[in-house]
């Protein structure tokens, strides 16, 4: 909090800096909900601690993802996450399938002379 009304006692020029303010960030795939000083300027208001703050909501946070909560799984409201492992298995499948194969042997091409000058 001290950093944020530094920040705002900070004189800058007038017309050539967004409007500083709270805004409210909302992690969509845990419900976390934290206020951050941003010169975003939005819409949408929600209510947060007894004050009213502007909305704006991330899919990502430190609340969920895998290197700060320490969890091996990586929890995607999207589903990006899921169409990569999907993919990723179809190619797998691909390359086993192709290495059981037993390759066809063709037949070695004579090499041309090198022209020497």
């Amino acid at each position: 909090m001290v950093g944020q009304q530094v920040f705002k006692e900070f004189r800058v020029k007038k017309d050539t800096h967004p409007p500083y303010q709270d805004v409210l960030y909302v992690d969509t795939s845990t419900g976390h909900k934290f206020v951050i000083g941003s010169p975003l300027q939005l819409e949408a208001t929600e209510e947060f601690e007894g004050k009213e703050y502007p909305v704006y909501h991330v899919t990502v946070s430190s609340a969920s993802h895998p290197f700060f909560t320490g969890s091996k799984q990586f929890v995607d409201s999207e589903g990006r996450v899921d169409k990569f492992m999907k993919r990723y298995a179809r190619k797998s499948e691909q390359h086993k399938q192709n290495q059981e194969r037993p390759k066809k042997e063709e037949p070695k091409k004579p090499k041309k002379a090198s022209r020497k000058k």
